[in-house]
């Protein structure tokens, strides 16, 4: 009897023990949730999604975790309504009693991005390993239980509302036609693979009110065998930097290549290496500027929203404009008019060049990180150590952007031009993001 009383008062011991911990600790670390953002992260890059189709992952994922966070703290604001097509989201019933808010963004990112990726299930396993750590941390049963369907409700309204955002219509929507006409671009090798979603113009914008919203400056005329031509000229500077790259420059073109697929061709083998995509690297940027600038969870959890909202527009723009011009790469007409044997240091990517889809992007994620941290935030960007590309300093979001677009043109994939008016115009869409969406009330 003695053994058995012992036996007993240690596990009601343990289970005191357990139900005293603050489990927000581990609910609340905002560490926990750029880990999870990660995991979408490599569920993208494995699965070989575009940039564009990974922008529209993180963006619904991102907002369902926000919007958890907005409805358990009264000085954050929901997206509804700013984001004008966005419905009203589920109200929590705490009447009932406590929902763990932090807890419930975690849930309702995993849920979400694991409901626009495939294979399916990719991120369920690590969904359950979130309760399982919260159960650990010592949450009550009732609390999980409330906050689990609480999550539940902000992730199927979430899927809902995405599903009138135009992707599914765009699945079946004609291909692009390729014209060999003197200008226009046509595949690249060495995989000469089809335009990547010609119709993502097509997409609904979470702010801009069109896909042409801006104008962007039409592209010098083609005259490729014009020496003196604007066209000619941007040309050469492709080739000449290209021919000339010091290590620095080698670096940055490796560094923000950002090439979800790129196919390697030696004699008769071909096999592909992955790399994050141009998203993916900077919502790894947002995790690692969040944890230098010491942000709480739920700054983090809106830093993350509104960037990748920037990101999802200026997609939406960039292509928009790319397949509106149908610009030629440096590539094909290097081949053409200068030297059929040259190729550029990155893999040319395929879809047209104007504009630069990542010196847009780059620009319109770097406004928003900006209006969230400053412009005077350094640290050091790892986010390539994984596939051995040396880390490098980030002196300003803006800096980091410019230096993003400039490595198009060391990699020898843009002209300057495309680089310049990309820059302006993911500027103007980061802009436009931070002045229409309010997240502190």
């Amino acid at each position: 009897m003695r053994i058995l009383s012992a036996v007993l008062l240690s596990c009601m011991a343990l289970v005191s023990c357990k139900q005293n911990r603050n489990y927000h600790q581990y609910t609340q670390d905002p560490l926990l949730y750029s880990q999870t953002v990660k995991k979408l992260n490599n569920v993208v890059l494995e699965n070989n999604f575009p940039p564009m189709i990974a922008a529209r992952n993180y963006v619904y994922a991102s907002i369902a975790g926000y919007e958890c966070v907005a409805a358990g703290d009264p000085s954050w604001k929901s997206l509804s309504g700013q984001i004008k097509h966005m419905p009203a989201m589920p109200v929590p019933d705490t009447t009932a009693g406590t929902i763990d808010f932090s807890l419930a963004a975690l849930l309702a990112f995993t849920k979400v991005g694991n409901a626009v990726t495939f294979p399916e299930g990719s991120l369920m396993e690590y969904y359950n390993e979130l309760k399982q750590g919260a159960d650990s941390a010592g949450i009550p049963a009732d609390v999980m239980e409330r906050t689990v369907a609480f999550s539940d409700s902000i992730a199927a309204a979430i899927l809902r509302w995405s599903k009138g955002d135009n992707y599914a219509a765009t699945r079946g929507a004609e291909k692009y036609n390729v014209e060999h006409v003197p200008g226009r671009w046509i595949p690249t090798p060495p995989m000469y693979a089809t335009a990547v979603e010609p119709h993502w113009g097509k997409i609904r914008p979470m702010v801009l009110d069109s896909s042409s919203q801006f104008d962007i400056p039409r592209p010098p005329a083609f005259d490729g065998a014009n020496k003196n031509s604007a066209f000619y000229k941007a040309m050469m500077e492709v080739k000449l930097v290209g021919d000339s790259l010091t290590e620095e420059q080698k670096h940055i073109a490796d560094f923000w290549d950002d090439n979800p697929f790129k196919m390697n061709v030696s004699g008769h083998v071909m096999f592909a290496t992955k790399k994050f995509s141009p998203p993916g690297h900077w919502l790894n940027i947002v995790g690692i500027a969040a944890k230098s600038a010491k942000a709480d969870f739920n700054t983090t959890v809106a830093a993350y929203a509104q960037t990748a909202i920037a990101f999802f527009d200026a997609f939406i723009r960039g292509w928009q404009e790319k397949y509106t011009s149908n610009y030629v790469r440096p590539e094909t007409v290097i081949n053409k008019y200068v030297d059929e044997a040259w190729r550029p240091h990155i893999q040319t990517p395929p879809f047209p060049s104007y504009v630069s889809g990542h010196a847009t992007n780059s620009a319109a994620a770097a406004e928003v990180m900006t209006s969230w941290f400053g412009d005077q935030l350094q640290f050091s960007d790892t986010s390539l150590l994984e596939f051995g590309i040396a880390s490098r300093t980030i002196q300003s979001f803006r800096q980091a952007a410019a230096e993003a677009a400039m490595s198009r043109l060391y990699g020898g994939i843009h002209y300057r031009f495309d680089n310049e008016e990309g820059l302006r115009a993911g500027k103007k869409v980061g802009e436009l993001v931070v002045q229409r969406l309010q997240f502190k009330k």
